[in-house]
């Protein structure tokens, strides 16, 4: 019994190790990419500032987004297809052992194709390449240390988890994401569970050191009374119903681009690039992940009618953006659409409520978590990765109440998780059948 005991302690002690270089391995990887994107994405104030901002500018701007998003499309459709979008779908597809993780030709793929998208001034986020990019780690660690199915599945969700933490500084949520979106996939034992919370400690101190410690978007807002709260039960209503309209044109954007593909699979990519790459110079507030545009808008008094076009252009950009066959995620895009609409009720909120005080600030970071639940149907994951990455824990009740109210709206609307629907699809066209999940046994939607 000592000797068993011993063994399986050492086995444990092993596997820690193994989630810990995920974990390092992940962080150094995601910083890396946001770093690149970072520096590269100065192009646009360079060329104005070289050219001015007029159609010249303009003109520029198009051609070379256009040429970014043409070139990472191709480099995706020549070496690895599944770096497409976000990679979420693809890493519970293995999860649940129905895609393969091919991280030889994902991991350089999808680094190097992402950082063309994301620089090119697309709508995405840097949390889908970040996740693929630590579960590619994950498989190649799992390989080279020749590891068991568990282990190594369990391994991959740890650098899934540790590459969201590493994208948002934000590692309990991170923790919670594998917890609620991979609830079916992910084998729950005592190993692999303490495996993702050291890949997710690793990777987030990696990042932390390398990039600066504190929340994302740190944000200043005060308490709100109790009777508010009925105006953040109408805000889940509206963002749960939006959560579920995003989701309805990502798919069919992206079954309308499939046919488009069979005659030009350039196509798509090139009119996206060159339209997204002109309003950057034309109306960048339509553009790019830009989570620092949440910043900008909550210390500012912006009119409802402004807000609200934001949100109309952004919903478009952003759905143009994921379904032109880059590497991308839509976590960004999908926090800036819901801080604006959150911005503009706020404010007719407290137009009718003026005793409520300043909420406008309050119902743009509730709404944040509620557009997250509503899509991707992770309402926890939702509430803790708003209040990491503002720093707003003040009002963790009106937004676990928007989150909770948009998360019902969505379910009574017809709505399904986003990435359950993304995998779906995938999964039919390499004609594969996959198990309806339970969803009433389970309690989660």
């Amino acid at each position: 019994m000592p000797k068993q005991g011993q063994s399986s302690r050492s086995e444990e002690f092993r596997f820690f190790l193994l989630a810990a270089l995920v974990g390092i391995g992940t962080g150094a990887g995601g910083t890396a990419l946001h770093l690149t994107v970072d520096r590269l994405l100065a192009w646009p104030h360079q060329l104005t500032a070289r050219v001015g901002s007029g159609v010249i500018a303009i003109l520029c701007a198009a051609a070379i987004a256009a040429i970014m998003a043409v070139v990472s499309a191709m480099i995706v459709r020549r070496f690895a297809p599944e770096a497409a979008g976000s990679g979420v779908q693809e890493v519970e597809g293995t999860l649940e052992g129905l895609r393969p993780l091919r991280w030889q030709r994902v991991l350089p793929v999808k680094f190097v194709a992402g950082v063309l998208s994301l620089s090119s001034g697309l709508v995405l986020g840097r949390e889908g390449p970040t996740i693929h990019i630590g579960a590619s780690i994950a498989g190649a660690i799992s390989d080279w240390w020749r590891v068991g199915l568990l282990e190594r599945r369990g391994l991959i969700a740890a650098g899934a988890a540790a590459g969201l933490a590493a994208a948002f500084n934000a590692p309990l949520a991170s923790v919670l994401f594998v917890i609620e979106e991979t609830r079916r996939q992910f084998p729950y034992t005592f190993k692999t569970y303490m495996g993702v919370i050291i890949a997710c400690i690793l990777s987030a101190f990696v990042t932390e050191d390398i990039a600066g410690v504190g929340p994302d978007l740190k944000i200043s807002v005060g308490a709100v009374p109790l009777w508010a709260l009925a105006g953040f039960v109408v805000l889940g209503v509206c963002i749960g119903a939006l959560g579920v309209l995003f989701n309805w044109m990502l798919i069919n954007g992206l079954n309308i681009v499939e046919k488009i593909g069979r005659w030009n699979p350039n196509i798509v990519p090139l009119v996206v690039g060159a339209i997204i790459g002109a309003l950057v110079i034309v109306l960048p507030e339509v553009t790019m992940g830009h989570e620092d545009l949440i910043l900008t808008l909550v210390n500012q008094k912006n009119a409802a009618i402004f807000l609200f076009s934001i949100v109309a252009v952004r919903l478009l950009t952003s759905v143009a953006s994921y379904v032109s066959g880059v590497p991308g995620g839509i976590f960004a895009p999908i926090l800036t659409l819901a801080a604006c609409t959150g911005l503009a009720l706020g404010g007719f909120f407290q137009a009718f409520a003026p005793a409520a005080g300043p909420v406008t600030v309050a119902f743009a970071i509730a709404a944040m978590g509620a557009l997250f639940t509503s899509s991707v149907r992770a309402p926890m994951v939702g509430v803790v990765l708003t209040l990491e990455l503002t720093g707003a824990y003040e009002i963790l009740l009106p937004v676990l109440l928007t989150c909770l109210v948009s998360n019902v709206t969505a379910e009574w609307c017809g709505g399904r998780p986003i990435y359950e629907q993304l995998l779906d699809r995938t999964l039919a066209r390499a004609g594969i059948r996959r198990e309806e999940p339970e969803r009433e046994t389970t309690g989660l939607a």
